[in-house]
Formats: C-alpha cells, structure tokens, sequence
C-alpha cells in the first residue's frame, strides 16, 4: 500500500481528522431520543426532533461570542448548558422549574451520540495507515465519553480545549498538526460541511467530504453534496478508507 498524496497540499497525509457532530455521528437523534426521554418524564408536550434542532441552532452563533472576544474561552459543555436554558425558555419553560442536575443530565446527551453505522468500521480501516482522531469544537471529556460510548477507535483525542479555539478559525486547524508534529499540509479535515471544509483548507489543511444527508432529519437543509472540489468526496467513512487506501 502507497500512502496518500494531497493534490491541493502537494503533502503526504499521515492524519486524517475528523468533524464529529454531524460527520460521525448523529447528533440530532440523539438529542431528541434524550428529549424525548426528559419531556415524558415531566410531562412536557415537545417535539423532540424541533427541540433539538433549535438546540444545535444555538450551536454556531454561541462559540461566535468566543471567537469574536465578546467572552473568554469557555468550554462546549458550558456553552451547551446555556444554549439548554435558552431553548428551554423559547419554548416557555422556565429552567428553574427543573433541578439542576436535571439539566446537566440531559447536557450530557451530547457525550452520547450514536455513530453513523460506517463510522467506527471507516475508523478502523483508515487507522491501520493514518493517524485517526476528531478535529472537533467538543471538548476532551465530551469526545473521550463520545469514543467510549460508541466505539470510536480513534488514535488520539484533542478537544478545543486543548487549542481554546473553535472553528473557524485558523487555530483550530493548525493546532492539532502542531500538536502531532505535522506540517498543517500533512492533515487532512473530513467533514460533512462544507464551510468546515474551506476554513480548514484556508488553514492549509487537505480536506476530504463525507456525505451525511441524513443530517437533518426528513425534509432537512440540503447540504449532502460537495459545494468545492475537495481532495476526496466520499460517501461515508468506509468509502473514504477506500479510497484513501486504494483497498477494495
């Protein structure tokens, strides 16, 4: 087996990183089977899928606040638990109604997400000739638990906390390569998003697609198709080790 060479790097990988919520796993039945779980037990009238997709809304617009400096560095779990009171009260819910262990409880489906059916075989077979682990805005303890949870056999795990930096931004992207001792060129990011796609190639990262159009649940955004020409598009993780590999 030869290794793979990036043609928009013109560098060998020799990691290949991955976005987690939405490209391993699938964060949106998750949530809402723990919503689900918590509305039944208090006798609350939600749509757990609505709940959870207003939940994840809450996602990018709360780490902009960190990386425009409008607060210092928090953690996903602290932003999570917040954006979790913010839903609440959306859907007229006082959040104090609730104990709050409660609360921290349902914040931790977030560290128990199922993995798409090719994620943890896809793993397993890019691992025997990369360097396999998340390029993630979760944090440590939430992608340890992630890993643990679902089997995910990845090589190392480096959170934002580690760079205290979310994506987009370049740092986010370069971090972990320097952490590894690798040339930025020598990594690549797979992801579903196409917006991860070009930061982490602007970062000078190579960069392979994976198709999730299960994403959003039925009649969701679109988004399941390649907007660039990325170094690989794949149809799943398993493709992507096919392809990378040039196994059968």
């Amino acid at each position: 087996m030869t290794g793979y060479t990036s043609a928009s790097t013109g560098r060998q990988v020799r990691a290949v990183l991955f976005d987690t919520f939405g490209t391993v796993v699938d964060w949106r039945s998750g949530v809402a089977a723990a919503v689900r779980t918590f509305a039944a037990r208090h006798e609350l009238s939600l749509d757990p899928e609505g709940f959870a997709d207003a939940w994840r809304g809450q996602y990018g617009p709360s780490m902009q606040r960190v990386s425009s400096g409008q607060r210092p560095f928090v953690n996903l779990d602290t932003l999570h638990r917040e954006n979790l009171d913010a839903v609440l009260a959306e859907h007229g819910l006082d959040p104090a109604r609730f104990a709050p262990g409660e609360l921290d409880s349902l914040n931790l489906a977030w560290h128990h997400l199922p993995p798409w059916p090719d994620s943890a075989p896809g793993l397993a077979q890019l691992k025997r000739a990369f360097i396999v682990g998340p390029l993630s805005n979760g944090n440590t303890a939430l992608l340890v638990d992630m890993a643990k949870a679902g089997g995910l056999p990845w090589d190392v795990i480096l959170g934002s906390d580690v760079s205290r930096a979310y994506k987009p931004t370049p740092h986010a992207y370069t971090a972990p390569a320097a952490l590894l001792g690798l040339d930025p060129g020598e990594m690549m990011l797979a992801a579903a998003h196409n917006g991860d796609l070009a930061a982490a190639r602007g970062a000078g990262l190579a960069t392979g697609f994976i198709a999730r159009p299960a994403e959003y649940g039925p009649g969701g955004p679109a988004g399941a198709a390649p907007a660039d020409t990325w170094d690989v598009a794949a149809e799943s993780i398993t493709d992507l080790a096919r392809q990378l590999t040039a196994e059968p």
